[in-house]
């Protein structure tokens, strides 16, 4: 293109995947802006490998920061380390695609059913409907990340690695989403689902739409800018919900953000972009009054109830990893949630298969679909959750290899944490928020109670802190990493504290992992003056503005949880 943002490298990675599949290997090294992420997303869903070059190693390290954001990259290193494991891991990853009845592949197959149980034990999902040969690739890929020749030596190295069972539990989820994937189908949904889905809605109802298996959000969004645009079209207002879920926490945390880098352009037309988006830096983020028709929530749509008299369901790019049995079972699930009439939107390469008696076809080239009711639609039966069977090649011995060794004392941990963080004060909380140890002083920051004793952080916590708390708490749990806020400001007796916040999960033992480490230190005031400094406001509305702007941010941010978690319980 002569004019506008040329983003080739996303464009030659999302050819290479098409082209080589899992053989494909995508290295991010020194540039600025974020060219190549959504093309690294393309790459691990194939099945391939994501390397990125140091930050700290690079010229511009715009694009390697803009990679490792997406929690995607296999190996992060400086360029001269990268011949070597680029080495290593072809040469464990010579046997992938080899036939199915190889020596190599049976014995991997006949594993699998013990990775699924150590995988449910550790992370407590169940991948044996999944299916076989779409875990088996990402067995493959992880044991040539890691350069781990038999299933027998992964399996045993998964047993001592809490980490390597979340990172193989975050690959067999790996799914790409793009605003507008597959234009054609979503110009069909426009003109045949979405005129007859308002016609048939009163506007003392609510419109409501469920996309389960929502990734990042994208899709969602999409959905949301169609229907704004409907609206705007008949020039009438409607109540829309719309109920965005996921299994993965970290891509339900990054779907509420709402920000994603410049390169959507290729995928969102220039008039959405003007209308429903804000440009900051080089990124985009969703417009709020956008944003607010959008419930995200955390769910298993397997294992968890489904939403109820819905009017939509987009379900794409889902059901090509199950099973046919518990493909079964999720059309007579969304043949429960949607209304009569209600429609139904699949991917590309899904069908509804043989429930033709659920589900009547409106496009069959776009997978758009109808639900059928009446005498003429059976009433399937419905199991809401799936039944976790031991598997028969698993004795007591394996399950009992699991079992964590005694762990250190949360003393222990503290201290450590401390060590490291040159903090004055440590608190050790469960997923609950209920202090189980504390270390140091800290009564500067947490007020003591009168009666019964409250254990919970956040009930402690003193004006100015709680807000923040509860925000970097929630991302350290969903994110399961470092967050840092500074400059916040606690309201002590007579005055105020601006201090540093920092929450952590902890990384081991695996006995302790659910915990979170909050480590406060103080700050000199000057900090908030030093983040405004470049303005040109006197000094004292320098602090005024940061203050603010911080309680403001993290008073949208605790609004937006609570509403979401309200919903989602109604």
């Amino acid at each position: 293109a002569p004019r506008g943002l040329r983003l080739p490298v996303d464009f030659f990675f999302r050819a290479l995947a098409q082209d080589q599949h899992a053989a494909a290997i995508g290295i991010i090294l020194s540039g600025t802006a974020s060219d190549g992420t959504s093309g690294l997303k393309t790459i691990k869903q194939a099945g391939g490998l994501v390397m990125v070059q140091e930050p700290q190693s690079a010229q511009y390290d715009g694009m390697p920061r803009s990679a490792i954001a997406t929690g995607l990259a296999d190996y992060i290193l400086p360029p001269e380390k990268m011949p070597e494991r680029l080495l290593a891991y072809i040469r464990h990853a010579g046997g992938q695609g080899a036939a199915a009845d190889t020596a190599a592949a049976l014995t991997l197959r006949n594993g699998l059913p013990k990775i699924i149980v150590l995988l449910r034990a550790r992370t407590g999902h169940d991948f044996s409907q999944y299916k076989k040969n779409t875990i088996i690739r990402r067995l493959e890929r992880r044991m040539a990340v890691n350069q781990i020749d038999t299933i027998t030596a992964y399996l045993r190295y998964l047993r001592e690695n809490a980490a390597e069972a979340q990172t193989l539990f975050k690959e067999c989820l790996i799914g790409v989403s793009n605003f507008f994937r597959d234009p054609e189908a979503f110009e069909s949904l426009k003109h045949k689902v979405l005129p007859a889905l308002f016609e048939r809605t009163s506007h003392e109802q609510a419109l409501r739409i469920w996309v389960p298996g929502c990734a990042t959000g994208e899709e969602a969004y999409s959905l949301a800018m169609l229907l704004r645009e409907q609206m705007d079209r008949l020039q009438q207002w409607y109540t829309v919900q719309i109920f965005a879920t996921d299994l993965d926490p970290e891509a339900i945390e990054t779907a509420r953000q709402g920000m994603y880098p410049e390169n959507i352009v290729t995928d969102v037309p220039p008039e959405y972009l003007r209308r429903f988006f804000t440009k900051e830096h080089i990124t985009y983020r969703i417009k709020r009054d956008l944003r607010d028709m959008l419930v995200f929530a955390q769910q298993n749509l397997i294992q968890d109830p489904p939403f109820s008299n819905i009017d939509l369901i987009s379900c794409r790019n889902l059901l090509i990893y199950f099973e046919a049995e518990l493909q079964q079972k999720v059309f007579a699930l969304f043949h429960y949630s949607l209304k009569p009439d209600g429609g139904l939107m699949l991917g590309t390469s899904e069908s509804t298969g043989v429930n033709t008696d659920l589900f009547a076809t409106l496009d069959g080239k776009y997978k758009l679909y109808q639900r059928k009711s009446g005498a003429y639609a059976r009433r399937p039966a419905l199991d809401f959750a799936t039944t976790h069977l031991m598997l028969a090649d698993t004795n007591a011995a394996e399950i009992g290899k699991m079992k964590p060794e005694t762990p250190p004392s949360l003393r222990e941990v503290a201290e450590k944490r401390l060590l490291e963080s040159y903090a004055a004060t440590c608190v050790i909380v469960n997923a609950q928020h209920d202090m189980l140890y504390v270390h140091g002083r800290t009564g500067k920051y947490l007020e003591t109670t009168t009666g019964s004793v409250d254990v919970n952080i956040l009930n402690r916590a003193r004006a100015g802190l709680k807000f923040e708390l509860t925000a970097i708490l929630r991302q350290a749990m969903t994110q399961q990493k470092e967050i840092r806020v500074h400059g916040v400001r606690v309201k002590t007796n007579g005055g105020e504290q601006a201090i540093k916040l920092i929450a952590a999960p902890v990384p081991e033992p695996p006995a302790l992992s659910g915990l979170l480490t909050v480590v406060i230190e103080d700050v000199a005031p000057q900090t908030l003056v030093e983040r405004v400094q470049r303005s040109d406001l006197p000094d004292a509305a320098k602090q005024l503005v940061a203050k603010l702007e911080q309680e403001l941010r993290s008073t949208k941010e605790h609004l937006q949880t609570s509403i979401e978690e309200l919903e989602t319980t109604n």
